[in-house]
């Protein structure tokens, strides 16, 4: 598609901000009013039009995409984002270790405890550890804890933190993206330590790596429409 607009800007809308193209204001992919709750997220994805030359590159908006993915599915109720970020829950990278004593195990414990023991303090919860890959079920207290603490959540936060949990196999580490003050590269190699250390051992495969960047940006942009929210 060729671009078919001169200027770009961000009003103030009714709930908030949006858009506009040549003055009219953008929609969503479902034709819905396309405005978002912060004035930066709406400068942020005015920057994704801006940046586009003669011909559009439908693949260079993913601001715009996860915003439109809030309202059209999440907001809307067509997307369950709460069960589906729970599932994430049940088998949650973090909670599956290494036996006692190896030496990935001892790395877990450094870095993925810290990260679920948090989490419990704040949710007044506790997960299950499970040593091997049988899957272990999550107490109901604890997915109850989880269900009350995304239900708190508004349709594009909700959204950003099931977009990090699929990304991350992990609500651990989505939910955890979420405080003040989260580190977004540490979160993901956390996500990543067993595939890493494998790599260590046994090296690195150039189409297995490839995916992984273009995963590790879809985590990043997501962490950045989280705190484009809070700004």
């Amino acid at each position: 598609m060729k671009r078919f607009w001169s200027e770009t800007d961000v009003l103030q809308a009714e709930g908030g901000w949006q858009v506009t193209l040549d003055g009219r204001a953008v929609k969503t992919q479902a034709l819905n009013p396309q405005i978002v709750p912060s004035r930066a997220l709406a400068e942020a994805m005015a920057a994704e039009w801006s940046a586009q030359g003669e011909d559009i590159d439908p693949r260079s908006f993913p601001l715009r995409d996860l915003t439109d993915f809030s309202i059209d599915r999440v907001a809307s109720g067509e997307e369950d984002a709460v069960s589906k970020a729970l599932a994430f829950a049940e088998t949650d990278t973090l909670c599956y270790r290494a036996a006692p004593g190896e030496a990935l195990a001892r790395r877990q414990d450094t870095i993925w405890e810290p990260l679920v023991t948090a989490l419990e303090s704040r949710e007044n919860m506790a997960f299950e550890r499970v040593a091997g890959i049988v899957h272990a079920r999550q107490p109901d207290a604890t997915m109850a804890a989880l269900r009350r603490r995304l239900d708190e959540l508004d349709p594009f936060t909700l959204a950003a933190t099931l977009t990090l949990a699929s990304l991350a196999a992990s609500l651990c580490v989505a939910l955890n993206a979420l405080e003040d003050g989260a580190d977004p590269a540490a979160l993901w190699n956390a996500a990543n330590l067993e595939e890493d250390m494998q790599a260590e051992i046994w090296g690195r495969d150039a189409e297995a790596e490839a995916v992984r960047e273009e995963k590790k940006q879809a985590f990043l942009t997501a962490f950045r429409f989280l705190e484009l929210l809070k700004a």
